[in-house]
This record gives structure tokens, sequence and C-alpha cells, in this order.
């Protein structure tokens, strides 16, 4: 869960230039990142702050990438999550035995690339999932690089999303 969560972009706009970066390093696990944008400050809209977002993170360099991905929990897990087998069974709502296929397909993708899978997740369930996995481990690893940019980008625009909330605001009664 995130700290700042529904702050609005008026809110981030003005923040104290630390926060900021604190606010954005919890969506992206990125200092890089989340100080450059804090530095971008104000953003117009939300669409201006999600394609500086973007445009950041696909200028990282590959190291500051795998720090990233070092930060994002194993699939099917949340983050900072010590649940057990059975409590992430509830993240996707599978039963055990798909889950410790996930598990499975993950150690071998993690073997084959050298770094774990992401993807953002939403409504999708394990077997989805599981498909996906499945299906990037036929790429080459520059490849699967570029796919990993992609997901970190949606997953980010997402958790930037939730940070500040609606387009409008909330409206403070």
């Amino acid at each position: 869960m995130l700290l700042h969560q529904g702050i609005g972009l008026a809110a981030y706009n003005a923040m104290p230039f630390r926060r900021a970066i604190h606010a954005v390093y919890e969506c992206c696990y990125s200092v890089p990142l989340a100080a450059d944008l804090a530095r971008g400050r104000p953003y117009e809209n939300h669409d201006a702050l999600f394609r500086k977002a973007d445009a950041l993170l696909f200028a990282l360099s590959e190291e500051s990438i795998d720090s990233i991905l070092e930060a994002h929990p194993d699939i099917g897990r949340r983050p900072g999550s010590a649940k057990s087998a059975a409590e992430q069974c509830a993240v996707f709502d599978e039963r055990p035995e798909v889950m410790a296929q996930l598990r499975a397909a993950s150690r071998r993708y993690l073997e084959h690339f050298g770094f774990g899978f992401v993807m953002l997740v939403n409504d999708q369930g394990a077997q989805d999932v599981l498909a996906a996995m499945t299906d990037r481990l036929h790429n080459d690893v520059d490849t699967e690089r570029k796919v990993v940019r992609n997901e970190l980008a949606r997953i980010n625009r997402t958790r930037l999303g939730r940070m500040l909330g609606p387009e409008g605001g909330y409206h403070n009664w």
C-alpha cells in the first residue's frame, strides 16, 4: 500500500522536494527517476507527469533497471509481504497447485534471464500470468529487457495514478 495515496496533482506539485521524491519512489523504486520527476514539477496534468515518468524510465541504464527489479516482489506476492503460500493464493484467488506452477515458472524465468519476472497483473488470474511468463521465456534477453521496461512503465503509471488520485482531485467536504 502506498503511503501517499490520492494526494492530488496540486499537492504533489507543491510538496517539498524530498517529500516529492519519497512519494514517487514508493511507485517506481528508483531514486534517480523519482528525483528527476520531482525536479520537473509542476505538471499540468496526470498525462504530462506519466509521459515524463515514461521518458525517464526508458532513459535509465540497465544497472538502474536491475536495481528496480531487485525491489519488486516475486510474482504473486505484494511488496513487503511475508505471506505464507496459502495466503499468496488469495492474491490471485487460485488453488495451491496453480500457485506452485507459478512459483516454478518464476524460478525458470529467473534462471533463464537473470532477473525476476514483472508484469502489470491487475485483474488477471495466475493462469494468465503463467501463460504470459511461459510465452516470454521464448524471448531473447534483449527483447525481454524491452518488454520488462514496458511492464515497469505500465506498473509505474498505475501506481502514480493511485498516488495522485482522480484527475480532478478529490472533493474535500
